[in-house]
């Protein structure tokens, strides 16, 4: 099936950006088996990259990754698309200051790690559909 197929039949597509194997396995995994398509993007520089030629539905997004943070991909995706992107960020980072300037960047939901999988499936699904 191309993904023109995917679209017209309906398929959400998810790029998951981190650069932890076992969080983007995990996650993966989970949207999968919910019927999202899911690409993936180790740091930020492949995210955007990826965000450019695939125009997913949703971003899945760490802030703390090598290349280029959360933070600097969010803030090009917002930049560069007229419709924006939805966007969950997802953080191990516990201060508030970080969420206030991620929510001042026109991010769709924030959830701080560790968190059950249910939380963002649920996000997904607000965003989504």
């Amino acid at each position: 099936m191309s993904d023109e197929t995917a679209k017209d039949a309906g398929t959400k597509r998810i790029l998951l950006v981190d650069d932890d194997a076992e969080i983007i396995e995990t996650l993966r995994y989970a949207l999968e088996s919910q019927g999202y398509q899911v690409s993936v993007g180790r740091d930020g520089n492949q995210g955007l990259a990826l965000a450019e030629r695939e125009a997913p539905d949703l971003v899945i997004l760490d802030m703390m990754m090598p290349k280029r943070s959360g933070f600097l991909v969010l803030e090009k995706l917002r930049q560069t698309h007229k419709v924006p992107i939805k966007v969950i960020m997802v953080t191990a980072n516990e201060g508030s200051r970080h969420k206030a300037y991620a929510e001042m960047l026109g991010v769709d939901d924030y959830i701080r790690k560790p968190f059950p999988m249910d939380r963002l499936i649920e996000s997904v699904k607000n965003l989504i559909g």
